[in-house]
């Protein structure tokens, strides 16, 4: 008997199978013909609202033997996957003795919308065997599998598929394949496939956007967002989600305002995402007061919201300001997650709150039933390891409960660098170089630890194996935008048109800095070469070279915003503090871990990084 219907609905003739003894005959024959009218059953499932209703429209439908209609059955299986009832929409899928395009859909998006995507690939060859041709229905979903599994390889068999069926031109497909390509770090790849479209719509464009902005290219996300205004496409919400996240890997705060801008003029609303997206692109500009104001503004916030604001602080290392909007969010009633307990930690961990991140965690299961996972004991490893209480971050690591990944193990070879202790270093190294052979950057940290041991014997040792096996140490480079120009050092650059003037800057506030006690740390520089070498590699490392930019291309009294895609060294720490004393300019800079704010001669870091 089907109860969730009311008597007046055309579904009330399935509850009423026995006529009552007020039916006329009459009504009783037009009961039965509904009952056999497959558009009756088809109406009667889209009522169902839950997997326990339409089961019981299953039920009938095999007993009445309108089963075997195609797109009633067609119906029924979107109905339980849609519902998540994977067991039964296969066993209906198995029994059809007929299968159309749809049927094959469904089946193959139900999977990959439930994260099976082992039988969406199973699912997508019976497809290929059975003769039936893949439509622009069924592939997008099997290359958005590839997508999430990161298989790049079947992503390029999926893709040979697709020209073989005539189907590259279909806007639909060709979005997905660049979204993979994309997310596989194809960036390449997708571009080609993105410039060969011979219609690029609006939801195809920001799937390139947001292509740009994952692999490391903001810069041209911006470039294809401004090409989209100039071709007359509205961004939607989605559209300007995906830019401000762009924006917020771009680091750039005149880029920042001018989408702010653009989402006043539009009148969009701040929603959760796009509120959300807003509070962390400023919080990566480099503006926490910026990121504090959307937050408030925002009428309704979630849970997400809250830790990205709580998140924001911590990368700025205003620790006691992330856990007095804890308690805030505790007292409105939000529950906390385990990114919400990922952002207190990790924003412990860069203020020096170690009694507060231990009692954190001590509580997040206790208290809030959530289980800490790897990322969490990342965060404790690092809190632990940077106030130097290397023991008891090993202790933590061999005694934590779920699987240890390269992650940890990296957090705890950076504290064996900061505290300098090269035996548990090298433990770390092998372990963590066990995990993830290919990395560049393990290397580096290890050989730096060494050259701060003055072991050049070991840092050769570890250059001449990351030769071998053909890797190169990542560059780098530092950025800073002026007048809505993105510019790039190196270090010891002398590209720039106006290098002339930048290494005439740097000498002159060399000058000065000397006098007010600067001595350049010679220790940042981790070669084994005489120390006057040492002071000409120190003099032009790229961060000097962007902030003496900035003094010569930006007005008087204006902060100076770079971003470092590395860590900064000591040395440059101590240069960015006495020239901002001596400029009276604040120096904001966003290094690969977080950001440090320079103002009269003092850090926000409290030299705590």
């Amino acid at each position: 008997m089907l109860r969730f219907f009311s008597a007046s609905t055309a579904a009330a003739a399935i509850s009423d199978a026995i006529p009552q003894p007020q039916q006329s005959t009459l009504d009783s024959n037009a009961q039965m013909k509904d009952m056999m009218d497959p558009d009756f059953f088809i109406s009667t499932l889209f009522k169902c609202r839950n997997i326990f209703q339409i089961k019981q429209v299953h039920a009938q439908v095999t007993t009445t033997g309108i089963i075997h209609d195609l797109i009633v059955a067609n119906k029924l299986l979107y109905m339980c996957a849609k519902h998540k009832d994977l067991v039964t929409a296969h066993l209906l899928f198995n029994k059809m003795e007929e299968r159309d395009p749809v049927s094959w859909s469904v089946m193959i998006g139900g999977f990959v919308k439930n994260g099976d995507y082992e039988r969406c690939f199973q699912t997508f060859r019976e497809l290929i065997r059975a003769g039936s041709k893949p439509d622009n229905f069924s592939l997008p979903f099997v290359i958005k599998a590839c997508r999430d599994t990161m298989g790049l390889i079947m992503g390029r068999l999926i893709h040979s598929t697709v020209l073989k069926n005539g189907l590259h031109l279909d806007n639909f497909v060709c979005s997905t394949l660049v979204d993979m390509y994309a997310k596989c770090g194809m960036i390449d790849n997708a571009k080609q496939l993105f410039d060969r479209m011979p219609k690029k719509d609006l939801v195809t464009r920001t799937v390139m956007i947001a292509g740009y902005a994952e692999c490391g290219k903001p810069n041209e996300s911006w470039v294809l967002f401004d090409q989209m205004r100039r071709d007359g496409f509205v961004p939607d919400k989605v559209a300007m989600v995906t830019i401000v996240n762009a924006c917020a890997k771009l680091g750039a705060m005149n880029k920042a305002r001018l989408v702010h801008d653009y989402v006043c003029a539009r009148r969009y609303s701040l929603d959760v995402e796009l509120g959300t997206a807003m509070i962390d692109m400023y919080a990566k500009c480099g503006s926490i007061d910026s990121s504090r104001e959307i937050f408030d503004r925002m009428e309704q916030k979630n849970v997400i919201s809250w830790s990205a604001m709580i998140g924001a602080y911590g990368y700025h290392g205003q620790g006691r300001e992330a856990l007095e909007l804890f308690h805030m969010m505790l007292n409105s009633g939000i529950i906390p997650n385990r990114i919400t307990f990922i952002s207190l930690l990790y924003a412990c961990s860069h203020a020096g709150l170690v009694d507060d991140g231990l009692q954190l965690f001590s509580l997040m299961s206790v208290s809030y039933g959530v289980r800490p996972d790897v990322k969490h004991y990342t965060c404790m490893v690092d809190l632990l390891g940077r106030a130097g209480r290397l023991d008891q971050a090993l202790r933590l690591i061999e005694n934590m409960e779920v699987e240890k990944d390269e992650g940890i193990w990296c957090a705890f070879l950076g504290a064996c660098r900061i505290h300098r202790q090269v035996d548990l270093a090298e433990k770390a190294a092998k372990l963590l170089l066990s995990l993830q052979t290919q990395n560049p950057g393990h290397y580096i940290l290890l050989s730096n630890i060494y050259a701060n041991a003055g072991r050049w014997k070991d840092v050769a040792k570890i250059r001449n194996l990351m030769a071998k096996r053909r890797l190169k140490k990542i560059p780098g480079y530092t950025w800073i935008e002026v007048d809505n120009i993105i510019y790039r050092f190196g270090a010891g650059d002398n590209s720039h048109l106006r290098s002339k003037e930048i290494y005439e800057m740097l000498k002159s506030l060399s000058q000065k800095l000397e006098s007010a006690g600067y001595v350049p740390d010679t220790n940042s520089v981790l070669h084994d070469v005489d120390e006057e070498v040492k002071l000409g590699i120190l003099h032009a490392h790229s961060e000097k070279l962007a902030i003496a930019f900035g003094l010569i291309a930006t007005p008087d009294g204006t902060p100076i915003r770079i971003t470092k895609n590395l860590r900064v060294c000591g040395d440059c720490h101590s240069f960015c503090k006495l020239v901002s004393a001596i400029t009276q300019r604040d120096i904001i800079v966003r290094d690969a871990n977080r950001f440090h704010h320079f103002k009269e001669g003092i850090c926000s870091c409290g030299d705590y990084w």
